[in-house]
Order: structure tokens, then C-alpha cells, then sequence
């Protein structure tokens, strides 16, 4: 599955539309992750913690949108967006959502 946020294809015409497919992940960050976080507010740097929960929810959420795409018939999923978003101020959920048009290319 082609997965990119152009519009478009290169080298590649789009044959067929078959309408925006959409990958959700909510996921929680434990409460180790948060300490660890919290530690690094303090005294900087990095959270790889975080980071590797958002980089596993985001690529969740791609795979889920590429099945979708499948399941319609599509090669490719063009004009790839990407959101995220916290849920509640102190619960510590993220939101993953992944959207873009899947297609048929020539």
C-alpha cells in the first residue's frame, strides 16, 4: 500500500476514487512513562517514552487506514493527514487519527 501526503501519485495517474478512509488509535501512557516524563520536564531533555508511544500509536493508526484501503480495493491512499490529540486534561490518553483518500492508480 502507497501511503503519501501529496495528492498524487508520481509517475502514476489515480484510475479510480474510492473515498476517504479514515486509522484511530487512543492509547494510554502509563504511570512510569509520566514519571519519567515529568523528571525530564524538570531537568530537560528528551522523553523517549513518549516517543515511542506515539511513534507505535502513529504507525497503528496508518496500518488500520491501509486495511481499510484494502478492504475497498485501493493501491494507494493519497493526500495522508495526520492528528493528535489529548483526551482530558489529566487521564494522559492520546489520540492518534490518520485520514486520506484511498485510490486505484494506472
Amino acid at each position: 500500500m502507497i501511503l503519501t501526503t501529496t495528492n498524487a501519485v508520481e509517475g502514476r495517474t489515480i484510475r479510480t476514487y474510492h473515498g476517504i478512509v479514515f486509522g484511530e488509535v487512543i492509547t494510554g501512557i502509563n504511570m512510569f512513562k509520566d514519571i519519567g516524563a515529568g523528571l525530564r520536564n524538570i531537568f530537560g531533555g528528551r522523553s523517549q517514552g513518549y516517543e515511542e508511544e506515539l511513534q507505535r500509536a502513529r504507525e497503528e493508526a496508518l496500518d488500520e487506514m491501509s486495511r481499510r484501503a484494502e478492504a475497498l480495493g485501493a493501491e494507494a491512499v493519497v493526500g495522508v493527514d495526520v492528528d493528535y490529540e489529548i483526551l482530558g486534561a489529566d487521564n494522559g490518553m492520546l489520540m492518534v487519527s490518520v485520514s486520506g483518500t484511498a485510490v486505484t492508480l494506472n
